[in-house]
């Protein structure tokens, strides 16, 4: 699905893989605590992603942790918003902690926001995966 809007805190987000350095495209597979993903989002902090759902969708379900391009830095807080309304935020999250799962309600909503900060301690390593996400629309 393509975004309305992304801003990432180094480099562009990477569809599909991870953040990586500055240049697109130059990140590798999305992986968080030694688990593979083939879907998903690249990110670093601080991060946001918008969608337009036009009210179709009921539910986001996503895995979301630090790349392990990474190693055991890197410390964040993922948020999800559906219309503005903070549904959804994990505790913080850090390099070593591997996945942690979201589940946000999104019934009704016309726009999706995904956001990741630096958990208040600066954006070094911050490499954010959102991983296999899962959107249930009609």
């Amino acid at each position: 699905m393509p975004w309305a809007g992304a801003v990432n805190g180094w480099g562009p987000v990477e569809r599909d893989r991870s953040n990586g350095e500055q240049a697109a495209g130059d990140g590798r597979t999305l992986t968080v605590g030694g688990t593979p993903y083939a879907k998903g989002l690249g990110t670093h902090a601080a991060s946001t992603v918008t969608y337009y759902l036009g009210g179709t969708c009921t539910g986001l379900s996503t895995d979301v942790g630090v790349d392990d391009e990474s190693g055991s830095h890197g410390s964040v807080v993922f948020r999800v918003f559906a219309d503005g309304t903070k549904v959804a935020e994990s505790s913080t999250v850090t390099g070593s902690a591997g996945t942690v799962h979201l589940d946000a309600p999104l019934t009704g909503a016309y726009e999706l926001t995904l956001q990741v900060t630096d958990a208040g301690d600066g954006k070094d390593y911050d490499h954010a995966d959102w991983a296999a996400p899962t959107l249930t629309c009609a």
